[in-house]
């Protein structure tokens, strides 16, 4: 192991030892009682069966035959979920076919950044996450199953289904993916429209169109956004079947792919002999592995927040220097939108993430001793799925990249290090992704330009207010103050001030998507504003120091005069009514910091 990677696993695993331990001891007692459905009275199993046919009932008589449970966030509004619409019918055909029965425990809600953008319901988001965590144990809770078959695929969505699942952790479980839809209008094509959109220099039928050319078709979004990032680090966890991540929907080898892990799920279960559950598989090593698979693709901001509520779930407590210490010594091994200009159907075409996974275990880093849903070690997974004769079957990923401008070896990577910093100073603590952002554009000393409210930004840059050196603090969007939302709807703004030559950069408690791209952007700041976070403090004009080289995040006025200053106040009440948002705000009010996983969950002080 390479010696950062090694110790940063150690420091978790002491860190952790007294949490983690009591998450195991839950785990182990419920094992010990399963089969759970053995203990259902006569009335409460015919409940649970009511609805079978005569066939599944009759397995379902006895203990020793597996029930897997679905949880599925299908709709047909995201086209990311809208392929699961048939995957149900595909699970109960192969689970029949090993003598098993599997039923659709419940369905929890999946909403898409990708609409609500800079709109009201972006408010939600967040918030999704855990309410998707409880949805997935109110799904598992009717002691019915011997196993689980999670059917999720984006932003909120994979982190929920995995938090909920983990109080189900004595079971086996493996996450289904559906796969990215197949490639679009190139993403440097429509990152010029949407600037030029911005600029007043085409109109909202060009943009429509060009947005349509990009998005169009079911599956996931191509770019590396949160969602993909979700799926690559779940196979790095070893919790899909190898190389199923990126698999286009709707086809022969995407459905072969989830009737296999319909009969995987089924032998990792007890009935079949089976002693580990997603419990045992997510560990502080799977942890570890997913971080520096994180970092050494340049993945979503999101998941500084969402692996370490997931890592909390199973008794495993990390935090943002966790990153930092390995993003210092990780390689860059990919150029994907918007670190690069190609999209994850070309990473994966290159060798995608069996080549990742093999060239990280080579270099020394990523952990090989762990459980996995196909066995010990990650050797399985340095393979790639194909039909042949229309039988499925793995082959060694291939020897060098496909796409060297795509998919680097370990050897000769983009860059050395995985490009995410921590920043703290007397601003607060936050994050920063820089993988995508150009060296001379990673430290920015300008005057400040303030903003309680993202709506505000636009118009300021359409009056031309904009059109100099500045750092934008957009605040009051954390957590507690509204949710926390995504700003992506900012970066077409200030990649525009940026691209006419001004200093530019950005600093919020808010989110900025997994589509951070070239605008440095210090994010996730806390303590948040509406806390009395310093940010609250700062004034139009103030010197800002931005630093990501040297991770500084810092205010340069008199440290007396600063800490004297009353703190601002915004009004934030068309935040909290509307859409939906009145009942979130017990969840708004006990959130924790970003840094903790923005979690009501674990919230101590709430």
């Amino acid at each position: 192991m390479h010696p950062t990677v090694d110790k940063v696993t150690q420091r978790i695993i002491e860190r952790s030892r007294s949490t983690r331990q009591d998450y195991l001891d839950r785990m182990n007692a419920l094992k010990a009682q399963s089969p759970h459905r053995s203990s259902l009275s006569c009335g409460n199993l015919a409940h649970g069966f009511a609805a079978c046919n005569q066939g599944d009932k009759d397995t379902l008589k006895f203990m020793n035959k597996a029930n897997v449970a679905m949880v599925t966030a299908y709709n047909d509004m995201l086209s990311a979920h809208q392929p699961y619409e048939k995957f149900p019918d595909l699970i109960r055909e192969a689970a029949r076919g090993m003598g098993s029965v599997a039923q659709v425990a419940g369905g929890t809600p999946a909403m898409c950044d990708g609409v609500t953008q800079g709109q009201p319901g972006m408010e939600l988001s967040l918030f999704s996450r855990d309410t998707i965590a409880m949805s997935t144990a109110v799904a598992l809770s009717h002691n019915m199953f011997d196993a689980t078959l999670l059917l999720g695929i984006c932003d909120k969505i994979v982190p929920g289904l995995l938090i909920g699942s983990l109080s189900f952790g004595y079971l086996p479980t493996i996450l289904v993916p559906a796969g990215p839809m197949p490639s679009g209008l190139p993403n440097k094509e429509k990152q010029r429209i949407r600037q030029l959109y911005a600029e007043g220099k085409v109109g909202k039928e060009e943009l429509l169109e060009a947005e349509s050319k990009s998005y169009h078709s079911p599956g996931t979004c191509t770019f590396y956004g949160t969602a993909n990032s979700n799926q690559l680090l779940v196979e790095v966890m070893g919790l899909h079947m190898p190389g199923s991540a990126f698999v286009n929907p709707n086809t022969p080898l995407r459905e072969e792919l989830t009737r296999a892990a319909t009969e995987q799920v089924i032998k990792l279960s007890k009935p079949h002999g089976g002693e580990l559950g997603l419990g045992d598989m997510v560990d502080e090593k799977s942890i570890v592995n997913a971080l520096v698979a994180l970092l050494v693709t340049g993945g979503s901001t999101n998941h500084t927040i969402h692996w370490i509520a997931i890592a909390r779930a199973a008794g495993i407590i990390i935090d943002w220097n966790d990153y930092a210490e390995l993003s210092s010594v990780v390689p860059s091994m990919t150029r994907i939108y918007p670190n690069g200009q190609e999209d994850v159907n070309a990473f994966h075409e290159a060798g995608g993430t069996p080549f990742l996974i093999r060239e990280l275990l080579s270099g020394g880093y990523l952990h090989n001793d762990v459980n996995t849903v196909v066995g010990y070690g990650l050797e399985r997974y340095t393979e790639m799925p194909e039909l042949v004769d229309e039988k499925l079957v793995w082959k060694p990923a291939p020897e060098k990249s496909l796409r060297p401008d795509v998919l680097s070896p370990v050897a000769e990577p983009f860059a050395p290090d995985g490009g995410l910093r921590v920043l703290d100073g007397n601003l607060g603590r936050g994050v920063i992704k820089v993988s995508a952002v150009a060296p001379e554009h990673r430290k920015v000393e300008a005057p400040a330009v303030v903003f309680n409210d993202q709506n505000e930004l636009k118009a300021a840059f359409e009056a031309g207010d904009l059109d100099r050196d500045c750092i934008v603090i957009v605040r009051f969007q954390g957590p507690k103050s509204n949710g926390m939302p995504e700003l992506h709807k900012l970066t077409p703004y200030l990649g525009v001030l940026q691209d006419r030559g001004f200093k530019v950069g950005l600093v919020t408690d808010g989110r900025m998507s997994g589509a951070s791209g070239k605008v440095p952007a210090a994010i996730h700041v806390y303590p948040e504003a509406l806390d009395g976070g310093p940010l609250a403090k700062v004034k139009n004009g103030d010197p800002v120091c931005l630093d990501a080289e040297n991770g500084v995040l810092a205010i340069r006025v008199d440290e007396q005069e600063f800490a004297g200053r009353e703190s601002e106040k915004a009004d934030l009440t068309g935040y909290h009514h509307g859409y939906g948002r009145e009942l979130f705000g017990w969840m708004r009010r006990a959130s924790s910091n970003p840094e903790e996983g923005a979690s009501f969950f674990w919230n101590h002080e709430a």
